[in-house]
């Protein structure tokens, strides 16, 4: 038996539903029901009770370099645009 409901979404959520929708030529209902579906299968109900593993911390020392200071985004860019032209330089290697 299908049945009618009423959802309510953050319209941003909605358009790209809407999108995506259209885009694959389905209706939203069919994009909503494979979700729901996905969503609450056995097989990830399974997995969600499965314990997590550990996440492997660095032992790694160091730090910034000389003169960088972290709460300027302008030197961090500054950073990243010098190893992208050395990165460059070598050929991305």
């Amino acid at each position: 038996m299908i049945e009618r409901t009423t959802v309510r979404l953050p319209s941003e959520l909605l358009k790209r539903a809407k999108r995506m929708a259209a885009a694959e030529g389905r209706t939203l209902t069919s994009l909503i029901e494979d979700g729901l579906r996905l969503m609450v299968s056995e097989d990830r109900q399974k997995n969600a009770k499965r314990p997590r593993g550990s996440v492997p911390v660095s032992k790694a020392t160091g730090g910034l370099m000389p003169g960088v200071d972290i709460t300027k985004y302008s030197d961090i860019q500054g950073m990243d645009d010098l190893e992208y032209a050395e990165r460059l330089k070598s050929g991305f290697k």
